[in-house]
């Protein structure tokens, strides 16, 4: 079989997603940001383009890094994660059946005993659809909100994760497979025999077991991982079977690929198990001058002052205090995410921290994909066969539109060129992902 082009649908429980003035589009459902049919419906419509799955961010805290204050976030508003992603998700199983279910949960926040029990649930819920993006949060306001004072330093926090991943799946491990009997003749429910202690203790974590939750359809859920750091990128070679990065264009997709396929291959692993996927943002129209038309006017509705307020949270540093006309390269920010840092500063020469709030406002560093069908294709299919990525997160400049677009428009010619699935081979997140790798 061909290559095949894996794609995984971002989202947010929030008014926004990369594109911060999408929410006043007409179109735009984002003024239902706690209605869980606006989730059901984009879910329906991703597995109907036969998504690989469908991924939702999430983050402990409302921001307030710019100015020390949230108000930027909440008067435009910014990205504000509204509800518990993995409840909205048990709700989009329900009215699902192929599509894959990721969420974020932060290792630095959960005890492993919890993040395995919720996936766990998930899984079962859903079928063998769950996926857990493995997050180590970057911002001590999050610890805070669960009663600590400060985050691990940076390489500690990886160390801490790795923990936490090996206690998760010695979690998911305490039940064999066929230990779940519910045998009503015979009276028996469960075979003792198969159901273990986990007793897993490392460095800085301990979890006793067994799991309650029995084994799920997937044994584990699919692992994704987003670090861009030297050390995340460890991490990821390690565990993730999807890496979403966030790359300003192809040369820099490439240069991310080979260096985290290298690592996977390092620690035996086999590369063809890990996807890697960037983020693009689409905007579509029947030609690429109307869709031109539309990325104006969508593009027109962007606050640069928001967007610099929202790279400051990124990076965790207050840029408040700097001149928004100041150019980027004449900054000394020596604080913060560094991988984050580092992928903003890609091709900013020359640019103001205005512009880089515009920028971000649109598309969050990610290439920003506006043309007719054949036009995004041919940029999708561009990248995929230079062997920068193994498919893409579409994240969707307006709700639910740009997923309708893409699926009743770009999908179809992804097939005609044979490199996407016309119907779903398996039934699990992770038989998507291995689907001709």
């Amino acid at each position: 079989m061909t290559r095949q082009m894996h794609l995984v649908g971002y989202c947010c429980i929030a008014p926004t997603w990369h594109h911060n003035g999408a929410w006043r589009h007409p179109e735009s459902d984002a003024v239902r940001p706690l209605d869980p049919e606006r989730y059901e419906n984009m879910a329906r419509i991703l597995e109907r383009g036969k998504f690989d799955g469908m991924f939702i961010v999430d983050l402990m805290m409302l921001h307030d890094t710019y100015g020390g204050t949230f108000e930027p976030n909440l008067r435009q508003p910014g990205q504000t994660w509204m509800l518990e992603p993995l409840q909205v998700l048990a709700g989009v199983a329900r009215v699902t059946s192929r599509l894959g279910l990721a969420a974020t949960m932060s290792t630095s926040l959960y005890p492993p005993f919890h993040i395995a029990r919720a996936f766990a649930t998930l899984d079962h819920l859903s079928g063998g659809r769950a996926g857990w993006n493995c997050v180590t949060s970057t911002n001590d306001r999050e610890i805070q909100n669960f009663g600590g004072d400060r985050l691990m330093e940076k390489g500690l926090r990886y160390d801490y994760a790795d923990e936490v991943v090996e206690a998760c799946h010695a979690l998911w491990n305490t039940w064999e497979d066929g230990a779940l009997v519910i045998d009503q003749k015979n009276g028996i429910f469960a075979d003792p025999s198969k159901v273990h202690y986990a007793n897993y203790q490392g460095k800085y974590v301990k979890t006793r077991g067994p799991l309650t939750t029995p084994r799920s359809p997937q044994g584990s859920p699919v692992i994704m991982q987003a670090g861009a750091s030297d050390r995340g990128r460890e991490f990821a070679a390690r565990w993730a079977e999807v890496i979403f990065t966030l790359h300003s264009d192809k040369a820099h997709m490439k240069k991310f690929y080979d260096d985290v396929k290298d690592r996977v291959s390092n620690v035996r692993r086999d590369p063809n198990h890990c996807a890697i996927l960037p983020s693009v943002d689409v905007v579509i129209g029947e030609t690429d001058s109307i869709a031109q038309e539309k990325a104006d006017y969508i593009n027109s509705l962007v606050s640069a002052e928001l967007g610099v307020a929202e790279v400051s949270n990124a990076i965790g540093v207050d840029l408040s205090t700097y001149s928004l006309d100041k150019p980027l390269e004449d900054m000394e920010i020596t604080q913060g995410a560094r991988g984050m840092m580092d992928i903003i500063l890609q091709g900013s020469e020359g640019r103001t921290l205005r512009d880089v709030g515009y920028i971000w406002g649109v598309r969050q560093m990610a290439p920003q994909l506006i043309g007719s069908p054949t036009t995004v294709a041919d940029s999708l299919c561009e990248m995929f066969e230079a062997q920068a990525c193994d498919g893409f997160i579409i994240c969707p400049s307006l709700t639910p539109t740009s997923y309708s677009q893409f699926v009743d428009m770009v999908v179809p010619e992804l097939q005609r060129r044979g490199v996407y699935r016309k119907e779903y081979q398996g039934r699990t997140f992770r038989e998507h992902l291995r689907q001709a790798l």
